[in-house]
């Protein structure tokens, strides 16, 4: 249930109730291949904001822009990678997953050909093996990279039947 309170017009005193919304982020959960189609690992940033730490790109999405193309931008700004949106991960909306604000954040599985290279609030980006992700990643991207291992394990025994 949203936190709500009364908000009375100043010029008419009509009264209308002003709800206070988490607000919508977006990451780009990026699997990352080489020119020969090889799978490295996914593509993380270290934060040069708080809350530091390594993290999946994303951020704000801005206002009249859509969830996907927030996605891309982000994507862009924080690794200089050129993004191709495989499809919608999750949605994770747990009240404290970003220490700043309540924020709700739409996950997009992407895929990109390259070198990650750290812009915009990003201090550096890189490349990780799946069995290399640093722990105690920042927000709830712990949870976003578990759920994401046991959808490429599941996807892994159903290509091996």
């Amino acid at each position: 249930m949203g936190v709500k309170k009364i908000i009375e017009c100043p010029n008419c005193g009509n009264k209308w109730e002003d709800w206070k919304n988490p607000i919508p982020t977006v990451d780009a959960l990026i699997e990352v291949y080489n020119h020969s189609g090889e799978f490295q690992g996914i593509a993380l940033i270290e934060r040069k904001n708080y809350p530091f730490g390594w993290a999946i790109p994303g951020g704000f999405m801005e206002y009249g822009e859509s969830a996907e193309i927030t996605a891309v931008r982000e994507a862009k700004e924080e690794t200089n990678l050129d993004v191709e949106i495989i499809k919608l991960f999750g949605f994770y909306s747990e009240p404290t997953r970003d220490p700043r604000h309540h924020t709700v954040t739409a996950v997009y599985l992407c895929k990109a050909i390259g070198e990650p290279l750290g812009g915009d609030d990003a201090k550096q980006a890189k490349i990780f093996k799946l069995h290399q992700i640093p722990k105690n990643l920042v927000f709830d991207h712990n949870k976003v990279i578990d759920d994401y291992l046991a959808y490429k394990k599941k996807s892994e025994k159903k290509n091996n039947r």
